[in-house]
Protein backbone atom coordinates (compact mmCIF):
# COMPACT_ATOMS: atom_id res chain seq x y z
CA UNK A 1 0.00 0.00 0.00
CA UNK A 2 1.25 3.49 -0.88
CA UNK A 3 1.89 5.70 2.12
CA UNK A 4 2.73 9.34 2.66
CA UNK A 5 4.03 11.43 5.54
CA UNK A 6 2.78 15.01 5.68
CA UNK A 7 4.59 17.59 7.77
CA UNK A 8 4.40 21.28 8.57
CA UNK A 9 3.49 23.37 11.59
CA UNK A 10 3.87 26.42 13.76
CA UNK A 11 0.84 28.22 12.33
CA UNK A 12 -2.37 27.09 10.63
CA UNK A 13 -0.87 28.33 7.35
CA UNK A 14 1.60 25.44 7.44
CA UNK A 15 -1.20 22.93 8.01
CA UNK A 16 -4.27 23.88 5.95
CA UNK A 17 -2.68 23.11 2.53
CA UNK A 18 -1.87 19.63 3.87
CA UNK A 19 -5.50 19.27 4.92
CA UNK A 20 -6.53 20.32 1.41
CA UNK A 21 -4.74 17.26 0.02
CA UNK A 22 -6.30 14.65 2.32
CA UNK A 23 -9.42 13.78 0.32
CA UNK A 24 -7.49 13.25 -2.92
CA UNK A 25 -4.71 11.30 -1.20
CA UNK A 26 -7.30 8.93 0.26
CA UNK A 27 -8.93 8.55 -3.17
CA UNK A 28 -5.52 7.64 -4.61
CA UNK A 29 -5.12 4.92 -1.97
CA UNK A 30 -2.46 6.49 0.26
CA UNK A 31 -2.11 5.64 3.92
CA UNK A 32 -1.55 9.04 5.55
CA UNK A 33 0.56 9.91 8.59
CA UNK A 34 1.45 13.33 9.95
CA UNK A 35 4.61 14.43 11.79
CA UNK A 36 4.46 17.72 13.66
CA UNK A 37 5.43 19.31 16.95
CA UNK A 38 4.46 17.61 20.17
CA UNK A 39 2.42 20.60 21.31
CA UNK A 40 1.82 22.54 18.08
CA UNK A 41 -1.43 23.85 16.61
CA UNK A 42 -1.02 21.17 13.94
CA UNK A 43 -1.70 18.41 16.50
CA UNK A 44 -5.16 19.80 17.27
CA UNK A 45 -6.02 20.39 13.60
CA UNK A 46 -4.87 16.97 12.38
CA UNK A 47 -5.98 14.62 15.18
CA UNK A 48 -9.60 15.78 14.88
CA UNK A 49 -9.47 14.51 11.27
CA UNK A 50 -8.59 10.99 12.47
CA UNK A 51 -5.12 11.06 10.85
CA UNK A 52 -2.27 9.24 12.63
CA UNK A 53 -0.20 11.96 14.31
CA UNK A 54 3.38 11.76 15.61
CA UNK A 55 4.99 14.53 17.64
CA UNK A 56 8.72 15.31 17.58
CA UNK A 57 11.03 17.86 19.19
CA UNK A 58 11.40 21.12 17.30
CA UNK A 59 13.45 24.27 17.77
CA UNK A 60 13.11 27.70 16.24
CA UNK A 61 16.22 28.97 14.44
CA UNK A 62 16.22 32.75 14.50
CA UNK A 63 17.81 35.17 12.04
CA UNK A 64 19.18 37.22 14.93
CA UNK A 65 21.41 36.47 17.91
CA UNK A 66 19.55 34.89 20.81
CA UNK A 67 20.83 32.53 23.50
CA UNK A 68 17.84 30.30 22.76
CA UNK A 69 19.42 29.49 19.38
CA UNK A 70 21.94 27.26 21.14
CA UNK A 71 19.36 25.22 23.06
CA UNK A 72 17.08 25.09 20.02
CA UNK A 73 19.89 23.58 17.91
CA UNK A 74 19.91 20.68 20.36
CA UNK A 75 16.14 20.34 19.94
CA UNK A 76 16.57 20.25 16.16
CA UNK A 77 19.20 17.51 16.45
CA UNK A 78 16.90 15.54 18.75
CA UNK A 79 14.06 16.13 16.28
CA UNK A 80 16.14 14.74 13.40
CA UNK A 81 16.80 11.55 15.39
CA UNK A 82 13.11 11.20 16.26
CA UNK A 83 11.97 11.94 12.70
CA UNK A 84 14.50 9.51 11.23
CA UNK A 85 13.26 6.76 13.55
CA UNK A 86 9.65 7.48 12.58
CA UNK A 87 10.47 7.48 8.85
CA UNK A 88 12.20 4.13 9.28
CA UNK A 89 9.14 2.77 11.10
CA UNK A 90 6.47 4.22 8.79
CA UNK A 91 8.34 3.49 5.52
CA UNK A 92 6.48 6.17 3.49
CA UNK A 93 6.52 6.20 -0.30
CA UNK A 94 7.00 9.97 -0.17
CA UNK A 95 7.10 12.97 2.21
CA UNK A 96 5.23 16.22 1.54
CA UNK A 97 6.42 19.22 3.55
CA UNK A 98 4.52 22.47 3.96
CA UNK A 99 7.20 24.27 5.98
CA UNK A 100 7.67 25.54 9.50
CA UNK A 101 10.66 24.56 11.59
CA UNK A 102 9.24 21.16 12.57
CA UNK A 103 9.43 20.14 8.90
CA UNK A 104 13.23 20.43 8.71
CA UNK A 105 14.01 17.32 10.84
CA UNK A 106 11.36 15.35 8.91
CA UNK A 107 12.80 16.30 5.52
CA UNK A 108 16.33 15.44 6.68
CA UNK A 109 15.07 12.15 8.15
CA UNK A 110 13.47 11.28 4.82
CA UNK A 111 16.70 12.06 2.97
CA UNK A 112 18.64 9.78 5.33
CA UNK A 113 16.33 6.91 4.33
CA UNK A 114 16.31 7.91 0.64
CA UNK A 115 12.62 8.79 0.61
CA UNK A 116 11.52 11.34 -2.05
CA UNK A 117 10.53 14.72 -0.61
CA UNK A 118 8.27 17.39 -2.10
CA UNK A 119 8.48 20.81 -0.43
CA UNK A 120 5.86 23.50 -0.93
CA UNK A 121 6.77 27.18 -0.52
CA UNK A 122 3.79 29.47 -0.03
CA UNK A 123 5.45 32.88 -0.05
CA UNK A 124 7.22 34.81 -2.80
CA UNK A 125 10.54 34.48 -0.96
CA UNK A 126 11.35 31.15 0.74
CA UNK A 127 11.27 31.10 4.53
CA UNK A 128 14.28 30.03 6.59
CA UNK A 129 12.88 26.57 7.34
CA UNK A 130 12.23 25.84 3.66
CA UNK A 131 15.64 27.25 2.70
CA UNK A 132 17.15 24.64 5.01
CA UNK A 133 14.90 21.90 3.63
CA UNK A 134 15.29 22.63 -0.09
CA UNK A 135 18.72 20.98 -0.60
CA UNK A 136 17.12 17.70 0.53
CA UNK A 137 14.02 18.07 -1.65
CA UNK A 138 13.21 16.19 -4.84
CA UNK A 139 10.82 18.90 -6.10
CA UNK A 140 9.91 22.38 -4.81
CA UNK A 141 6.37 23.63 -5.44
CA UNK A 142 5.59 27.34 -5.39
CA UNK A 143 2.41 29.37 -4.91
CA UNK A 144 3.76 32.40 -6.78
CA UNK A 145 5.52 32.15 -10.17
CA UNK A 146 8.02 34.79 -8.96
CA UNK A 147 9.39 32.26 -6.44
CA UNK A 148 10.83 30.08 -9.22
CA UNK A 149 13.61 32.65 -9.62
CA UNK A 150 14.75 31.87 -6.08
CA UNK A 151 14.90 28.05 -6.24
CA UNK A 152 16.84 25.50 -8.27
CA UNK A 153 15.85 25.39 -11.98
CA UNK A 154 15.73 21.60 -11.90
CA UNK A 155 13.63 21.36 -8.75
CA UNK A 156 11.20 24.29 -8.94
CA UNK A 157 7.67 24.01 -10.30
CA UNK A 158 4.77 26.46 -10.05
CA UNK A 159 1.71 24.60 -8.76
CA UNK A 160 -0.29 27.27 -6.97
CA UNK A 161 -1.61 26.74 -3.47
CA UNK A 162 -3.70 23.69 -2.49
CA UNK A 163 -7.14 25.02 -1.54
CA UNK A 164 -9.54 23.07 0.66
CA UNK A 165 -12.66 22.02 -1.29
CA UNK A 166 -14.65 22.35 1.92
CA UNK A 167 -14.25 26.14 1.71
CA UNK A 168 -16.73 26.19 -1.17
CA UNK A 169 -19.40 24.23 0.71
CA UNK A 170 -20.59 27.00 3.04
CA UNK A 171 -23.93 28.79 2.92
CA UNK A 172 -24.76 32.39 3.77
CA UNK A 173 -27.74 31.31 5.85
CA UNK A 174 -25.66 29.03 8.07
CA UNK A 175 -22.87 31.61 8.36
CA UNK A 176 -25.28 34.28 9.57
CA UNK A 177 -26.74 31.80 12.06
CA UNK A 178 -23.30 30.95 13.48
CA UNK A 179 -22.58 34.65 14.03
CA UNK A 180 -26.06 35.59 15.25
CA UNK A 181 -26.46 38.01 12.32
CA UNK A 182 -29.30 38.89 9.93
CA UNK A 183 -29.64 40.00 6.28
CA UNK A 184 -30.09 43.69 7.09
CA UNK A 185 -26.44 44.82 6.93
CA UNK A 186 -23.39 43.60 4.99
CA UNK A 187 -20.93 41.37 6.86
CA UNK A 188 -17.29 42.28 7.44
CA UNK A 189 -14.90 39.47 8.39
CA UNK A 190 -11.73 40.48 10.26
CA UNK A 191 -8.89 37.95 10.64
CA UNK A 192 -5.48 38.34 12.25
CA UNK A 193 -3.99 34.96 11.31
CA UNK A 194 -4.23 31.74 13.33
CA UNK A 195 -2.24 33.28 16.19
CA UNK A 196 -4.16 36.56 16.11
CA UNK A 197 -2.91 40.14 15.78
CA UNK A 198 -2.93 42.49 18.76
CA UNK A 199 -2.61 45.55 16.50
CA UNK A 200 -5.52 44.59 14.26
CA UNK A 201 -7.65 43.55 17.24
CA UNK A 202 -7.04 46.84 19.03
CA UNK A 203 -7.66 49.00 15.94
CA UNK A 204 -10.89 47.16 15.19
CA UNK A 205 -12.28 47.30 18.71
CA UNK A 206 -11.63 51.05 18.86
CA UNK A 207 -13.53 51.38 15.56
CA UNK A 208 -16.60 49.31 16.44
CA UNK A 209 -18.94 52.20 17.25
CA UNK A 210 -18.51 53.60 13.74
CA UNK A 211 -18.16 50.38 11.72
CA UNK A 212 -21.20 48.75 13.32
CA UNK A 213 -23.39 51.51 11.88
CA UNK A 214 -22.74 50.05 8.40
CA UNK A 215 -21.59 46.46 8.98
CA UNK A 216 -22.12 43.34 11.00
CA UNK A 217 -18.66 42.23 12.08
CA UNK A 218 -17.31 38.73 12.66
CA UNK A 219 -13.88 38.86 14.28
CA UNK A 220 -11.45 35.93 14.40
CA UNK A 221 -9.09 37.31 17.03
CA UNK A 222 -6.72 34.43 17.92
CA UNK A 223 -6.31 32.23 20.97
CA UNK A 224 -6.62 34.09 24.27
CA UNK A 225 -7.68 37.34 22.56
CA UNK A 226 -11.42 37.38 23.22
CA UNK A 227 -12.72 40.57 24.85
CA UNK A 228 -15.45 39.44 27.25
CA UNK A 229 -16.65 43.01 27.76
CA UNK A 230 -17.84 42.99 24.12
CA UNK A 231 -19.63 39.64 24.25
CA UNK A 232 -23.13 41.10 24.16
CA UNK A 233 -22.47 43.85 21.62
CA UNK A 234 -25.11 43.63 18.88
CA UNK A 235 -23.73 42.97 15.40
CA UNK A 236 -20.29 41.96 16.67
CA UNK A 237 -19.34 38.28 16.95
CA UNK A 238 -15.85 37.21 18.05
CA UNK A 239 -14.12 33.83 17.91
CA UNK A 240 -10.63 32.69 18.88
CA UNK A 241 -10.43 30.40 15.84
CA UNK A 242 -12.82 28.85 13.32
CA UNK A 243 -12.39 25.50 11.60
CA UNK A 244 -15.50 23.57 10.49
CA UNK A 245 -17.57 26.77 10.68
CA UNK A 246 -15.23 28.82 8.47
CA UNK A 247 -16.74 27.90 5.05
CA UNK A 248 -20.13 29.16 6.22
CA UNK A 249 -18.66 32.37 7.65
CA UNK A 250 -16.77 32.95 4.38
CA UNK A 251 -20.02 32.47 2.47
CA UNK A 252 -21.81 35.01 4.67
CA UNK A 253 -19.17 37.74 4.53
CA UNK A 254 -19.18 40.49 1.89
CA UNK A 255 -15.65 41.78 2.47
CA UNK A 256 -12.59 40.69 4.46
CA UNK A 257 -9.78 42.49 6.29
CA UNK A 258 -6.85 40.26 7.20
CA UNK A 259 -3.13 39.61 7.37
CA UNK A 260 -1.42 38.69 4.09
CA UNK A 261 -0.34 35.11 4.69
CA UNK A 262 -0.21 33.43 1.30
CA UNK A 263 -2.60 30.58 2.09
CA UNK A 264 -5.26 32.97 3.35
CA UNK A 265 -5.03 35.37 0.42
CA UNK A 266 -5.15 32.48 -2.07
CA UNK A 267 -8.34 31.33 -0.36
CA UNK A 268 -9.79 34.86 -0.65
CA UNK A 269 -8.92 34.79 -4.36
CA UNK A 270 -10.48 31.36 -4.90
CA UNK A 271 -13.65 32.54 -3.12
CA UNK A 272 -13.63 35.90 -4.99
CA UNK A 273 -13.92 37.88 -1.75
CA UNK A 274 -12.87 41.57 -1.90
CA UNK A 275 -10.21 42.04 0.76
CA UNK A 276 -8.11 44.57 2.64
CA UNK A 277 -4.66 43.19 3.44
CA UNK A 278 -2.70 44.42 6.47
CA UNK A 279 0.66 42.64 6.11
CA UNK A 280 2.90 41.94 9.08
CA UNK A 281 5.62 44.60 9.19
CA UNK A 282 9.34 43.96 8.62
CA UNK A 283 9.88 44.79 12.26
CA UNK A 284 8.19 41.50 13.20
CA UNK A 285 8.85 39.38 10.11
CA UNK A 286 11.13 38.85 7.13
CA UNK A 287 8.75 40.89 4.98
CA UNK A 288 7.10 37.98 3.15
CA UNK A 289 3.56 39.22 3.80
CA UNK A 290 4.46 42.65 2.41
CA UNK A 291 5.59 41.03 -0.86
CA UNK A 292 2.46 38.84 -0.97
CA UNK A 293 0.25 41.88 -0.48
CA UNK A 294 2.07 43.94 -3.13
CA UNK A 295 1.66 41.13 -5.64
CA UNK A 296 -2.10 40.89 -5.02
CA UNK A 297 -2.48 44.67 -5.01
CA UNK A 298 -0.66 44.90 -8.37
CA UNK A 299 -2.98 42.26 -9.87
CA UNK A 300 -6.04 44.15 -8.62
CA UNK A 301 -7.16 41.47 -6.17
CA UNK A 302 -6.62 43.38 -2.92
CA UNK A 303 -6.48 46.75 -1.22
CA UNK A 304 -3.46 47.19 1.08
CA UNK A 305 -3.01 49.07 4.36
CA UNK A 306 0.47 48.87 5.91
CA UNK A 307 0.81 48.04 9.57
CA UNK A 308 2.71 51.29 10.10
CA UNK A 309 -0.32 53.23 8.82
CA UNK A 310 -2.87 51.15 10.74
CA UNK A 311 -5.04 53.09 13.18
CA UNK A 312 -8.75 53.09 14.02
CA UNK A 313 -9.20 55.98 11.58
CA UNK A 314 -7.30 54.42 8.66
CA UNK A 315 -8.97 51.06 9.25
CA UNK A 316 -12.42 52.64 9.00
CA UNK A 317 -11.42 54.65 5.91
CA UNK A 318 -9.98 51.64 4.07
CA UNK A 319 -12.83 49.27 4.96
CA UNK A 320 -15.43 51.78 3.74
CA UNK A 321 -13.42 52.37 0.56
CA UNK A 322 -13.07 48.62 -0.06
CA UNK A 323 -16.81 48.09 0.32
CA UNK A 324 -17.60 50.98 -2.02
CA UNK A 325 -15.24 49.54 -4.67
CA UNK A 326 -15.93 45.84 -4.00
CA UNK A 327 -17.24 45.30 -7.53
CA UNK A 328 -13.90 46.31 -9.03
CA UNK A 329 -11.98 43.79 -6.92
CA UNK A 330 -14.50 41.01 -7.55
CA UNK A 331 -14.23 41.57 -11.32
CA UNK A 332 -10.42 41.25 -11.27
CA UNK A 333 -10.58 38.06 -9.22
CA UNK A 334 -13.21 36.51 -11.47
CA UNK A 335 -11.05 37.19 -14.53
CA UNK A 336 -7.90 35.72 -12.95
CA UNK A 337 -6.55 32.38 -14.15
CA UNK A 338 -6.05 30.43 -10.92
CA UNK A 339 -4.30 27.05 -11.08
CA UNK A 340 -5.73 24.13 -9.14
CA UNK A 341 -3.01 23.59 -6.53
CA UNK A 342 -4.45 20.31 -5.28
CA UNK A 343 -4.41 18.70 -8.74
CA UNK A 344 -0.89 19.90 -9.51
CA UNK A 345 0.58 18.74 -6.20
CA UNK A 346 -1.17 15.36 -6.38
CA UNK A 347 0.31 14.80 -9.85
CA UNK A 348 3.80 15.32 -8.43
CA UNK A 349 3.15 13.08 -5.44
CA UNK A 350 2.01 10.27 -7.75
CA UNK A 351 4.94 10.84 -10.09
CA UNK A 352 7.64 10.73 -7.40
CA UNK A 353 6.17 8.21 -4.94
CA UNK A 354 8.83 5.60 -4.26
Amino acid sequence: MKSIVLTGGGTAGHVTPNIALLKRLKEEGFKISYIGRKDGIERELITKLKIDYYGISSGKLRRYFDMKNFSDILRVVKGIKEASALIKKLKPSIVFSKGGFVSVPVVIGAKIHKIPVIVHESDITPGLANKMAMPFATKICTTFPETLEKVSDKKGIHTGSPIRNSLFSGTTREGLKICGFNYEKPVLLIMGGSLGSVKINDALRKSLDILLKKFQIVHICGKGNLDKSLTDMKGYSQFEYLSEELPNVFAACDIIAARAGSNSICEFLALKKPNLLIPLSKEHSRGDQILNAKSFEKQGFSKVLTEEELSPETLIENIESLYAERGKYSKCMKEAKVSNGVDEVIKLILQYSK
